[in-house]
C-alpha cells in the first residue's frame, strides 16, 4: 500500500512533519521511548568515539543494536532487519524481534520476507527505465500511445507522459476510500486493468505543474509494462529483476508464490499490551505500487546495482546511462531544495544528497536510502508498532555517526521587514488529496499554518513551534538545518510550500473554503442553535400543544431538524474519522452507509424548515423573536447540508 496511506495519511503525514520536518529531533525527548533511544545512541557513540568507519562491521553491529535493541522495546515492534552496503559489499545484515511470535521464529535477514509496501514502486520504476533503454517506451511520449485495454482521458490540453507518471507530476487526485486494498485473496481483481478502469481517478491539475504522490500513476505505469512488455507484472519483474540480481526471497505475487509462503513475517497489532496476529493487506490492482515482499539480504543487490549505476556482480538490469538518468533531478521544485527523480525522490541530511524511496502499509514500515556519491545504501523494515518513527531516527543516528553534518548555524537576524514575510503566512494543504469522492473529508484536517515572529517564519506553536530564517529567495532554514521554500506565481502570490523532509508531499494555499477556521465556527454556531430549539422544545411542551396545528408542526420539525443534524454531524467524527485504516481502504462498512443515508434525510427536512420558516412570516406565527430564531434554524441547518455537500459526504460518492 502507498506511503500515502501512512498513515491513511494525512494524520501520519502530518506526525512526521511535526516530528521530522519541524526539527524536533526523533532522538530527542518528544516522547520517552525517543529520549530511551537518544541515551542508548549517546551511549555507544561515546563508547566508539572516533570509531567512524563504516567498514567496520564489528564496531557497527554494536552501534545498530544498541538503537535497535531501545526501538524494539520502546517502539513496541514485533520484528525488525537492516541491511547496509558499502562500495558495492555488503558491510552488515541483521535481524531482531521474531517473524512469528508464537513459534518463536526470529527475523532472519537472508530469508525473512518483509512487505515493503511503496518501496515496491522501485521495482516498477526501474522495469519501465530496462523498456525506456530498449526504446519501447518513451519518456515524453503520451501514456495513451501504450495503453490497450484503457485510456486516460483528456482532461487537459498537455497529455501525460511516464515522465509526468514517473516524478508524479501527472495531475490525479488522490482515491483508495472502499478499494485500495483488502485483506480477502479471494477479493482480489482479476488485472490491474480491471482496477485502473472502475476505479478512475479525475486529473485535477495539469500535467508537469507539481507533484502529488500518486499510487493510481504507478499502477498505471505497471500496467504499460505489461501491455508494452507482453508479460503480466509480476512475471516481468521477476525475470527482468529479482532472478537477473539473484533475488530468491523476492516477490510482487498477491499472495506470495507457496514455496516463500513459510519466509513472510507476520503482521501484529498492539491490543491490551499483547501482540495480536492481523491479516495481510493486498494491493490487488495496484500492485505496481505497493505488493512488493522481499529479504533484506535480496535487497542489498538491488541496491548495489543502482549505487554500480545498474551492475551487480557480472550483472546489468541498467545500463550506466539510464541509471544515471534515472537519479538525476526530473522535477525541481525549488532550486535550493531536494529534486524529484525519475521515481527516486531526493533527500537532504546532513549535506549529504540522499535518493530514497519509502513505503508503509498497516502492519510494516519500509525504507531505502542510497548516497551514490559516498556508494553507501541503508535499506529497514519494521513489523508493527510504531516503525515510522523507528525507521526516521535510526536513519538519522546512522548518518549522524558515520557522515556527521557540518555545523548549521540559524542565518543572522535578516533586515526584512515583517511585512515582506506576510505574503507567506497562512493556511497550506497537502496537494495530495481527493476532490470527487468520500475521500475528500480526510484532507479537512490536513493543514499546516505558517505564522510571522519578527523577521522569521514560524510553524506549530508553544513548545512544538519552530522558527525559520530567510536564506535566499522564498527559502528558508531552521537551527536544525531544515528548510523551507515557497513558490508564487507570475505575479508574485505565494501558492504552494515545500519541506525539504517531506520532498515528495508538496503543500499549497489553502482557500478560505478548505479551511477548519471557516467551517469550525459556522458548525459550532449551527449545533449551538440546534441545542436551544431541544432544550425550547422541551421546556415549552404545554405552549406547543396550546399551538394551531400548522405551528404545531413547524416546531416539532424544528426539533426533529435540529436533533438530526447533532446526530449526522457526531457521525461524521465519530465513524467516518474515526475509521480504520484497513476498513477505510478495503470495505465500506455498513457503518458508514448508514451513516451517509443521514445527510440525506437532513436534506428534506432542511427544504420542509424553509418552507415552514417562509409561511412563519408570511401568516405571522409567534412574535417577531421566534420567527427570526426559527428562521436561523433552516440557515443553520442550510450551513450543515452545505458543510456535507462540500466535503462529499452528501450521499455515496465512492471511487
Amino acid at each position: 500500500m502507498s506511503s500515502l496511506m501512512k498513515e491513511m495519511y494525512a494524520k501520519t503525514i502530518l506526525l512526521a512533519l511535526l516530528i521530522t520536518v519541524l526539527g524536533t529531533s526523533l532522538l530527542g525527548s518528544q516522547t520517552p521511548a525517543s529520549a530511551a533511544e537518544q541515551t542508548a545512541t549517546t551511549a555507544i557513540t561515546s563508547e566508539l568515539e572516533g570509531a567512524a568507519d563504516i567498514n567496520d562491521s564489528t564496531k557497527l553491529a554494536a552501534f545498530i543494536d544498541g538503537i535497535m535493541n531501545v526501538q524494539i522495546e520502546n517502539y513496541k515492534i514485533p520484528g525488525a532487519v537492516i541491511a547496509i552496503v558499502k562500495d558495492g559489499k555488503t558491510v552488515l545484515a541483521k535481524g531482531y524481534g521474531h517473524a512469528d511470535i508464537e513459534k518463536g521464529k526470529p527475523i532472519d535477514p537472508d530469508t525473512s520476507l518483509f512487505r515493503i509496501a511503496s518501496t515496491t514502486k522501485l521495482f516498477t520504476w526501474t522495469a519501465v527505465m530496462q523498456l525506456v533503454e530498449q526504446g519501447k517506451i518513451d519518456l515524453d511520449a503520451d501514456i495513451n500511445s501504450y495503453l490497450k485495454s484503457m485510456k486516460v482521458p483528456d482532461t487537459y490540453s498537455q497529455p501525460i507522459t511516464m515522465r509526468h507518471l514517473m516524478t508524479h507530476t501527472a495531475g490525479f487526485e488522490e482515491g483508495g476510500v472502499g478499494y485500495q486494498i483488502t485483506t480477502d485473496p479471494a477479493k482480489l481483481p482479476g488485472s490491474i486493468s480491471e482496477t485502473l478502469t472502475k476505479h478512475r481517478l479525475a486529473r485535477v491539475n495539469p500535467p508537469g505543474e507539481m507533484m502529488s504522490y500518486s499510487n493510481y500513476g504507478t499502477a498505471l505505469a505497471g500496467l504499460i509494462v505489461e501491455e508494452v512488455s507482453g508479460m503480466p507484472y509480476n512475471d516481468y519483474i521477476q525475470k527482468n529483476i529479482f532472478d537477473t540480481l539473484d533475488m530468491k526471497y523476492a516477490s510482487v505475487q498477491e499472495p506470495v508464490q507457496t514455496a516463500l509462503k513459510p519466509y513472510e513475517v507476520t503482521g501484529y497489532a498492539r491490543e491490551n499490551g499483547s501482540y495480536v496476529t492481523q491479516p495481510p493487506t493486498f494491493e490487488g490492482g495496484f500492485r505496481p505500487a505497493g505488493s512488493g515482499s522481499v529479504s533484506a539480504i535480496d535487497m542489498t543487490h538491488f541496491m548495489i546495482a543502482h549505487l554500480q549505476n545498474g551492475r551487480y556482480g557480472d550483472k546489468q538490469i541498467l545500463k550506466p546511462e539510464t541509471a544515471e538518468l534515472m537519479h538525476s533531478p526530473a522535477f525541481i521544485f525549488h532550486k535550493g531544495m531536494p529534486a524529484m527523480d525519475l521515481g527516486f525522490y531526493e533527500l537532504k541530511i546532513n549535506g549529504l544528497r540522499i535518493i530514497s524511496h519509502g513505503g508503509a502499509d498497516p502492519l510494516f514500515t519500509t525504507e531505502l536510502h542510497l548516497i551514490p556519491e559516498k556508494q553507501f545504501g541503508i535499506f529497514l523494515s519494521y513489523s508493527g508498532g510504531e516503525g515510522s518513527l523507528a525507521a526516521m531516527g535510526l536513519t538519522k543516528a546512522l548518518l549522524d555517526r558515520y557522515y556527521p553534518a557540518p555545523e548549521v548555524n540559524l542565518p543572522p537576524m535578516s533586515l526584512t521587514p515583517d511585512e515582506s514575510l506576510q505574503k507567506y503566512a497562512g493556511s497550506y494543504q497537502f496537494v495530495r488529496r481527493n476532490h470527487t469522492a468520500i475521500d475528500k473529508f480526510y484532507s479537512f484536517l490536513a493543514k499546516m499554518s505558517i505564522g510571522v515572529a519578527g523577521n522569521r517564519l514560524t510553524i506549530g506553536s508553544g513548545s512544538e513551534q519552530q522558527t525559520f530564517a530567510p536564506i535566499g529567495d522564498d527559502l528558508f532554514q531552521n537551527e536544525e538545518g531544515n528548510l523551507i521554500a515557497f513558490r508564487t506565481d507570475e505575479s508574485g502570490k505565494v501558492t504552494h510550500l515545500f519541506i525539504d523532509f517531506l520532498s515528495s508531499e508538496p503543500l499549497e494555499r489553502a482557500p478560505l473554503i478548505n479551511q477548519t477556521k471557516l467551517w469550525f465556527p459556522l458548525l459550532g454556531l449551527s449545533l449551538a442553535l440546534f441545542l436551544t430549539v431541544l432544550i425550547g422544545f422541551i421546556y415549552r411542551r404545554r405552549d406547543i400543544k396550546a399551538m394551531p396545528a400548522m405551528q404545531k408542526w413547524a416546531v416539532r420539525l424544528s426539533a426533529v431538524t435540529a436533533g438530526w443534524a447533532i446526530a449526522t454531524s457526531l457521525g461524521t467524527f465519530v465513524i467516518v474519522l474515526n475509521m480504520g485504516l484497513v476498513d477505510r481502504l478495503s470495505r465500506i462498512t455498513s457503518s458508514l452507509n448508514i451513516f451517509l443515508f443521514m445527510p440525506v434525510i437532513l436534506i428534506i427536512l432542511t427544504v420542509a424548515l424553509l418552507t415552514f420558516s417562509v409561511l412563519a412570516w408570511k401568516n405571522n406565527y409567534w412574535t417577531l423573536f421566534k420567527r427570526v430564531h426559527y428562521t436561523l434554524i433552516a440557515l443553520a441547518s442550510v450551513v450543515m447540508c452545505s458543510f456535507f455537500y462540500y466535503w462529499n459526504l452528501l450521499g455515496w460518492q465512492f471511487g
